[in-house]
């Protein structure tokens, strides 16, 4: 990749596509495309081809998506399916139809089945029934993922997919109603120790294991990847260990200061019952992750403070 080239960050002020932004300016990138919902809707077509024909990037990081945890995707099915299956439509065809050098794909571990053999290498991918509680995000990923490979089958396109796991840090969404768990508990916590509650409940059972990638870490490698892969095979991004959520939620407790008693609801959902990427591939071309996740929950925790409690997004929205 040229970094003195045009480089199109697609949703640079959502949690990666601002990390991204962030890793290519600290690298000396001196042309960094970038535009707002407000000045590109990127699921609209005709602006979208409008905008590529105008702009003419060379590379392309395609960040934008609808994201959200289990409570917007069980809300809001139709938009998660619909605006994720529109930018990736939008974006990967009109890269193509302008001569993009290179396009990159960012999707998910949701893609993976449900109960998908741990950790999930790869090649799981439609290998069983995804989860219920966030398939219309999945279907609109996989979607990309076939998308991206489809046009490098037929016109030779260079377009990678990454797919991250859970991701976390400066920037991520923290309204209660549309967040993914790690920041939504850092909110909980936060709030619970200034109004010194006795305890706090908690969605499900604390027992489903997940893994969490600093932000600023999946940027350095999704731009690592844009330098060194290409290929139409999928690359897992992640750390390669996972916690319980009942751990999670004692690291953020620590975190915090917050001494007040856990309690679980059970009756809320607890989603997969592990996502564990394998991260084999990735970590043999030669990169590996650098914030532990005590460290990455600090770093976050001080940056939403920071903020006064602002918060980003809301429905689920990020761009």
């Amino acid at each position: 990749m040229d970094l003195h080239a045009p480089i199109f960050v697609a949703g640079h002020r959502g949690l990666v596509g601002a990390a991204l932004v962030r890793r290519l300016e600290a690298l000396g990138c001196t042309d960094l495309r970038l535009a707002t919902r407000g000045e590109l809707d990127l699921t609209d077509q005709t602006a979208v081809r409008d905008w590529f024909a105008a702009q003419r990037p060379a590379y392309v990081f395609l960040a934008a998506a609808r994201v959200g945890g289990i409570h917007a995707n069980d809300t809001y099915p139709a938009e998660f399916i619909y605006q994720n299956l529109a930018i990736e439509l939008n974006v990967i065809d009109a890269a193509h139809r302008n001569r993009v050098r290179k396009l990159q794909f960012l999707g998910s571990s949701c893609i993976y089945p449900r109960l998908a053999p741990q950790p999930m290498t790869e090649d799981a991918l439609l290998g069983g029934p995804l989860e219920p509680t966030n398939e219309w995000y999945a279907i609109a990923k996989i979607a990309g993922i076939k998308l991206c490979q489809a046009y490098r089958r037929q016109y030779g396109f260079d377009a990678i997919s990454l797919m991250p796991t859970n991701l976390y840090g400066p920037g991520d969404n923290f309204d209660l109603n549309t967040s993914h768990v790690l920041p939504a508990l850092l909110r909980r916590f936060d709030e619970a120790v200034a109004s010194g509650a006795p305890d706090i409940t908690l969605w499900g059972s604390g027992t489903p294991r997940r893994e969490f990638l600093h932000v600023d870490d999946l940027a350095d490698a999704a731009v690592f990847l844009m330098q060194h892969y290409s290929a139409p095979d999928i690359i897992n991004v992640g750390v390669g260990t996972d916690v319980s959520i009942a751990e999670l939620a004692d690291l953020v407790a620590r975190a915090t200061g917050y001494r007040g008693t856990i309690r679980w609801d059970t009756a809320r959902p607890d989603g997969p019952p592990r996502k564990l990427l394998d991260t084999r591939r990735l970590t043999d071309l030669g990169w590996r992750p650098r914030m532990a996740l005590a460290d990455g929950i600090a770093d976050t925790l001080a940056w939403y403070r920071a903020q006064g409690g602002a918060l980003r997004g809301g429905a689920g929205e990020t761009a």
